[in-house]
């Protein structure tokens, strides 16, 4: 038995694929403390872990802060991860004399995780919630004009919270030191070799475990007529208009139509629906596609995964330049098109190649038979019990 520690960002892309891990660890008879935030505490609790909150180190937010966040701005989310840090140096180190960690499993861009393994001297493995990022993988994300100024001109405000860090006895190089993969650290990636970039030049130090998922449900896909998924994910899906388009696009044809969009919009705002188009806040979305004959995604890496896992073919509309990175690889391996227009006739072209032509959706069966080969949680769980790895 090993006590182990779990640190995650506020995001659910990030915690959702911990936590079947966190499952199996408890299964096992680990004792797994979870630190995590109010809006995942059920699902937390749910796995057998304890949860502790953290939402009390959360900073007061300025609006302009608070519409980098939203806007996925790299030198706001790297600034806020360091002052929540600095805002729980004091409760952690009591923490890590008190509870003792064996190990720590911290999110890949949890600062706080990572820096407090680094400080206490405790065996760290690293969850990474996207591609392993390396010099040879990197190039397959996508800097936008925006996200390259926005890193440029943000370096001098990272630094000066950098030097913060130092004052309270953390020891970090640069921000990279932060974010960057290396082939020394213990790494889980939810993702099979296969579907890696670049696997090849990742270490032995990673365990690619394939999609991290409580489901072992079989993709069925026989129904009277086919199902289109659509969803922009939990972070950019304030998107009105682009559903607006999906419904015009979508509205006339012989398909059933599925649209889970969040709180973030009022559902009067797209009208009068359809017969054939069901709009949602949330649904269950792995039962969703296990049914769908095509998803219309951001490309964020769970969804994407879980798309995969599912054999559902997809059309790739990201946001971000992870969500490039992933939309990438997914046409390498024949599983999906990226969206060329996003407008209504742009949507229904791209939906109809992919009910059109077979090929994608037998990429994306193939791509499932792969990911439900992995280990999974039980190999991440293994593969956390063991750390620290020491490999030739």
């Amino acid at each position: 038995m090993k006590k182990i520690a779990f640190f995650c960002i506020p995001a659910h892309g990030h915690t959702n694929p911990m936590l079947p891990v966190a499952a199996e660890l408890v299964r096992r008879g680990n004792v797994v403390r979870f630190y995590s935030f109010d809006e995942f505490e059920k699902k937390i609790r749910a796995t057998g872990a304890e949860f502790i909150s953290c939402d009390s180190f959360l900073p007061n937010l300025t609006k302009q802060e608070e519409a980098g966040l939203r806007n996925v701005s790299a030198t706001e989310m790297t600034v806020q991860d360091i002052r929540i840090t600095l805002s729980m140096n004091e409760f952690l180190d009591q923490e890590f004399k008190s509870f003792q960690p064996d190990v720590v499993y911290t999110d890949s861009v949890c600062f706080w995780g990572k820096l407090n393994a680094w400080k206490h001297h405790v065996p760290m493995v690293v969850s990474t919630s996207t591609f392993a990022f390396n010099q040879m993988s990197s190039r397959y994300m996508k800097n936008s004009p925006k996200e390259i100024a926005d890193m440029i001109f943000g370096l001098p405000k990272i630094s000066r919270e950098l030097r913060k860090l130092k004052l309270y006895g953390f020891r970090v190089k640069s921000v990279f030191s932060l974010i960057q993969s290396d082939n020394n650290t213990d790494s889980v990636v939810y993702t099979s070799q296969m579907f890696q970039p670049c696997a090849e030049s990742f270490s032995d130090h990673y365990a690619f475990v394939g999609p991290s998922v409580f489901s072992n449900v079989l993709p069925v896909k026989e129904k009277d007529r086919p199902l289109i998924y659509i969803s922009m994910g939990t972070v950019i899906n304030d998107r009105p208009d682009f559903y607006g388009k999906c419904i015009d696009a979508l509205k006339n044809l012989n398909v059933d139509v599925i649209i889970s969009c969040g709180n973030a919009i009022n559902l009067e705002k797209l009208g009068v629906l359809p017969d054939n188009i069901r709009v949602y806040p949330y649904v269950d979305q792995l039962d969703i596609l296990a049914k769908a004959d095509a998803f219309i995604t951001h490309c964020g890496m769970n969804s994407v995964s879980e798309s995969l896992y599912m054999a559902a073919p997809m059309v790739l509309y990201p946001q971000t330049n992870e969500q490039h990175a992933v939309a990438r690889r997914v046409t390498e391996i024949g599983a999906g098109i990226m969206l060329k227009e996003d407008s209504s006739e742009g949507i229904r072209t791209a939906v109809q190649e992919l009910l059109n032509h077979s090929a994608y959706g037998s990429a994306a069966a193939e791509c499932s038979v792969d990911f439900r080969v992995c280990p999974g949680a039980a190999g991440a769980a293994e593969f956390i019990e063991n750390a620290p790895h020491s490999y030739a």
